[in-house]
């Protein structure tokens, strides 16, 4: 490791290989406090490479607890990379239930709430869901209601061992930025919601690299989905298309009109209200844009196509269906 951090600490980058092993060594516990601490500083002070990513990208996986759940299917998964403090209400968990009451099968990957109120994992266990990492169990949900949920903890235990130094750092490591790409069950389709458009280009590149089929969005005033708040990037497997909410069939709305609420239990009455029919126009609404480009994703459809998919979940109470099932 000392080799390492002298290759890094003298400006130089890491090839894939070798980002690779320093992230198996950390997460097998060959590398001491101090060391890690180190590291981790270097990607606070520099932007990471795409080959840097992917190696730790995939000592991560590699490490995970493995899940085969895409026997003859194909699943997405639909996250935010997190870290734009917007507090928006849990609309990627939200979208996840209208894509699967469409017919496509989502392999949904999450945790508590880092930077917001509520997580993915937060919403789900307030509202019943119970966090699992027995296969057979994640395959039955899946084959049943098309949706599944693989709560980070329990997938990773090799993250067990950096969550001190995390902790004492108090600062946003490149852990945080893999979260959103470690999907143990290593989905071939992703929506992915970024923080800023450097990110946005960092994600794709690494994406293209690890053959994932996906599109990218970032909303110009700062969110990690589509906001509707304003102009919005898509990069669908590395082409890039500048959108309107006009343009996707919506007019603009404002921030407060998707704020997340105080508190879990108002972040899942909102999802629930969604869900219901007995949401606010702009929370249907930005749920419903969000969930028309995932559909496009997995489906290959137009946008128009999967936007009219995403109303016929929603308002015909499929989505909420689908959480009923998973929460009996």
């Amino acid at each position: 490791m000392k080799d390492i951090l002298q290759k890094l600490t003298a400006g130089n980058r890491l090839s894939r290989e070798e980002a690779k092993q320093v992230m198996m060594n950390i997460g097998n516990g060959k590398v001491n406090n101090a060391q890690l601490a180190s590291f981790l500083t270097v990607y606070l002070m520099r932007e990471i490479s795409v080959d840097e990513f992917a190696g730790f990208r995939e000592a991560l996986i590699e490490m995970s607890l493995q899940v085969n759940l895409d026997d003859n299917c194909e699943t997405i998964d639909i996250v935010g990379t997190g870290g734009d403090g917007k507090n928006t209400f849990n609309i990627s968990t939200a979208s996840c239930f209208v894509v699967a009451g469409s017919g496509y099968k989502v392999t949904k990957h999450g945790n508590y709430a880092s930077s917001s109120v509520s997580g993915s994992s937060n919403v789900l266990e307030f509202l019943g869901y119970k966090f699992t990492n027995d296969e057979n169990t994640l395959k039955k949900q899946l084959e049943t209601t098309n949706l599944t949920f693989l709560h980070a903890p329990l997938f990773h235990p090799a993250l067990k061992s950096v969550a001190p130094v995390r902790k004492e750092l108090g600062l946003k490591t490149v852990f945080n930025m893999l979260g959103p790409v470690v999907n143990p069950a290593r989905p071939k389709h992703q929506l992915l919601g970024v923080f800023n458009e450097k990110a946005g280009d960092l994600y794709s590149g690494l994406l293209q690299k690890a053959g994932v089929n996906h599109i990218i969005v970032y909303s110009f005033d700062g969110y990690d989905e589509i906001s509707l708040t304003g102009d919005f990037k898509i990069i669908e497997n590395g082409k890039t298309s500048i959108l309107s909410p006009e343009s996707a069939g919506f007019k603009k709305i404002s921030p407060e009109e998707i704020w997340g609420g105080n508190s879990i239990e108002q972040a899942a009455k909102i999802l629930l209200n969604v869900l219901k029919g007995e949401a606010t126009e702009a929370q249907t609404n930005v749920v419903l844009v969000n969930s028309a480009y995932a559909i496009k994703t997995i489906s290959g459809k137009s946008y128009e196509e999967a936007h009219e998919l995403a109303k016929e979940s929603l308002y015909g109470k499929k989505a909420l269906e689908i959480l009923k099932k998973l929460t009996r």
